[in-house]
C-alpha cells in the first residue's frame, strides 16, 4: 500500500469518527490510527528516497543539458567568428585585388601616354630632320640651276 493511500485512510478514520459535542474534537480508534502511521513510516523511506533520487536525476540531466547547450553556443560562436573572420578577410583580399587592378590600369595608361609620347617625339624628329634634308635638297637643286 503507498504512502497516499494510508494517507487517505487516516482521513476517512478521522472524519468517521465519533464527534464530541462542543469540542471539535472526534474519538478514534487508536490502535487503527497507529498501524497506519506505521505502515507510513515504513512506506516513506522508500518514497523519499525515490524522490530523492528523481530529483538527483533531474538535477543531473538539467546540469547535462545546460552543459549541452553551453557546448552548443560555444561552437556556434566560435563558427560564427570564423566566418566572420572569413567575411573580413575577404573584402581585404577584394579591395587589394581592387588597389592593385587600379594601380596597374594607371600605370598601363601612364605607359600609354608615354609610349604615345616618345613616338610622337620620334616623328617630330623625323619630320624636323626630313625637312631639313628637304630643304637642302631644294637648295642644292637651286645651287644647281643656278648653275647653268
Amino acid at each position: 500500500m503507498d504512502v497516499l493511500k494510508l494517507l487517505e485512510e487516516l482521513e476517512e478514520i478521522v472524519e468517521s469518527g465519533s464527534s464530541i459535542p462542543f469540542a471539535q474534537k472526534v474519538l478514534i480508534d487508536k490502535e487503527e490510527v497507529l498501524e497506519i502511521i506505521k505502515e507510513v513510516r515504513i512506506h516513506l523511506p522508500d518514497e523519499v528516497k525515490q524522490a530523492q533520487w528523481i530529483k538527483e536525476e533531474r538535477q543531473r540531466i538539467l546540469v547535462e543539458a545546460q552543459q549541452e547547450a553551453d557546448a552548443i553556443i560555444q561552437e556556434a560562436n566560435e563558427h560564427i567568428a570564423a566566418m566572420v573572420e572569413e567575411d573580413e578577410i575577404t573584402k581585404i583580399a577584394r579591395k587589394q585585388a581592387e588597389e592593385i587592378t587600379i594601380q596597374a590600369q594607371v600605370g598601363a595608361k601612364e605607359m600609354r601616354l608615354g609610349a604615345r609620347d616618345y613616338a610622337d617625339d620620334l616623328l617630330l624628329q623625323v619630320e624636323n630632320t626630313l625637312k631639313e634634308v628637304a630643304e637642302t635638297i631644294h637648295n642644292n637643286r637651286s645651287e644647281l640651276k643656278g648653275m647653268k
